[in-house]
């Protein structure tokens, strides 16, 4: 994520001088919607961010526009207006977003000049993993095999899923623009083809369920659900894109499937997803959720301290959406795993520092929406169901993003509440403010002292 370099500041400037370089400062702003845009932030929150970081440097006069692919920023009104644009391309890892959230930090209280913080961000950008490749190759086996744990409960699936997953672990290292668009097909077609010819032979459950496990990463869960919640909050160009991006992922994931399953030769009733039973004991997949914590943590190299505050929002979303799924049905059970992990993110957030992107993807993938979206597509294809398997994965999507949407918003009500009542105050009168002077006399004082006010009063 290059950003034009800028010149250092002056010896003995101040950075209140530095920023009054419009330019300068658009620079700085433009790189930092960049960045949250790599961070998969939504738009509506990257706007918001960058007109309260420019008001801090005092700025009143900046617009700010972002798509999922495109930021703008403007500085300026009438013939003194002046526009940046970049093309966003980069996608951030977990500790590229905990240092970028921390520049921001800096930023929203204007302690960096911007000069500095364009240094900083290419920083940001040119950051190399924290983690080795093996290590992020083996946290990738540990998500698979973790998440494979509560889809498809079994220890033969946590196997498989363990080994399919360092296969695309090693895989996803390899950089290269080509590849990575097509990696997610052929990760599923490869994916599917191991499944379905181990399936006569290994007792995996449900094969569609091991199939989720590895490709995870894949899977648009959390683009389509910010989608959602983009077309909510009015961002109407940037949530139809990311809605018809999810939508084309899906389809290559189950193309890539559909593709497997016609080499070797599977039935129709293949592509139905079964019921998930398991004879393993309950605590299993609290198992399953470290191990998915702790693979998350491998994988994407986020910091040390995030990963307890990983594993509880994974405890809470997985706790509130079995609940939701024994209260009302799997259909919805999404909306109260997402009801209940939204205001906690944002309280971590806000209490830690955690970015909330951090704590938010692996619980997205908890609460499976673009599994659900995955399974759809590929039975209502695969089995000729029709288009209602797929209209119930869009309804789980729809009722997590208003999870979501509600959770969220509650919890900002509630602090916003909560600071009013922190910044109420009433000035008690003079002659009750706290003083070593006895109250009588200096009501008596008081008194005098008006009585003193009206007297000259009359004589003018």
């Amino acid at each position: 994520m290059p950003i034009t370099p800028a010149p250092p500041p002056a010896d003995g400037e101040r950075p209140s001088d530095t920023v009054q370089d419009p330019a300068l400062l658009r620079t700085f702003l433009l790189g930092l919607a960049e960045g949250m845009t790599a961070s998969a932030e939504s738009t509506d929150r990257i706007r918001a961010d960058v007109v309260q970081i420019a008001r801090a440097y005092g700025w009143e006069d900046v617009d700010v526009v972002v798509l999922p692919t495109i930021a703008m920023v403007q500085t300026g009104r009438g013939d003194t207006a002046r526009v940046a644009l970049r093309s966003v391309r980069a996608t951030f890892r977990f500790d590229q977003i905990a240092e970028l959230s921390r520049l921001m930090r800096q930023a929203r209280a204007a302690e960096i000049t911007p000069a500095d913080g364009i240094r900083r961000l290419n920083e940001i950008g040119a950051m190399p993993p924290s983690r080795h490749w093996f290590m992020r190759t083996f946290g990738h086996a540990l998500l698979t095999a973790g998440l494979a744990l509560l889809l498809a409960p079994s220890w033969q699936a946590a196997l498989v899923g363990f080994g399919l997953g360092a296969l695309i672990g090693v895989a996803k290292l390899v950089r290269s623009q080509t590849l990575t668009l097509v990696l997610p097909i052929v990760a599923s077609f490869t994916c599917a083809l191991i499944v379905f010819l181990l399936a006569p032979y290994v007792a995996l459950g449900d094969p569609l369920r091991v199939l989720i496990a590895p490709l995870a990463t894949f899977l648009p869960g959390a683009l389509l659900t910010t989608g959602v919640r983009e077309l909510a909050a009015g961002q109407m160009v940037a949530g139809t894109s990311r809605l018809g991006a999810g939508l084309v992922q899906l389809a290559l994931l189950a193309f890539g499937i559909l593709s497997a399953g016609t080499i070797v030769g599977v039935g129709e009733e293949s592509y139905s997803p079964l019921e998930a039973t398991t004879t393993l004991p309950w605590w299993v997949a609290g198992i399953g959720l470290a191990l998915y914590a702790l693979g998350t943590y491998l994988h994407f190299a986020a910091p040390g301290r995030s990963y307890g505050w990983v594993l509880l929002a994974l405890v809470v979303a997985y706790g509130a959406q079995q609940l939701g799924a024994f209260l009302l049905g799997p259909s919805v059970s999404g909306f109260f795993g997402a009801l209940v992990v939204a205001p906690l993110v944002l309280w971590i957030e806000d209490l830690r520092g955690v970015p909330s992107q951090m704590v938010f993807l692996p619980a997205f993938w908890v609460l499976v929406p673009g599994a659900s979206g995955l399974i759809g597509v590929t039975e209502a294809v695969g089995a000729s169901a029709g288009i209602g398997d797929f209209s119930a994965a869009f309804v789980t999507v729809m009722s997590i993003a208003l999870g979501v949407l509600i959770g969220s918003a509650l919890y900002r009500f509630v602090r916003r509440s909560a600071e009013e009542l922190s910044e109420f105050h009433i000035d008690l009168p003079a002659v009750l403010a706290p003083s070593d002077e006895p109250v009588l006399t200096r009501i008596a004082s008081a008194t005098t002292t008006r009585s003193s006010r009206r007297r000259r009063g009359r004589r003018d």
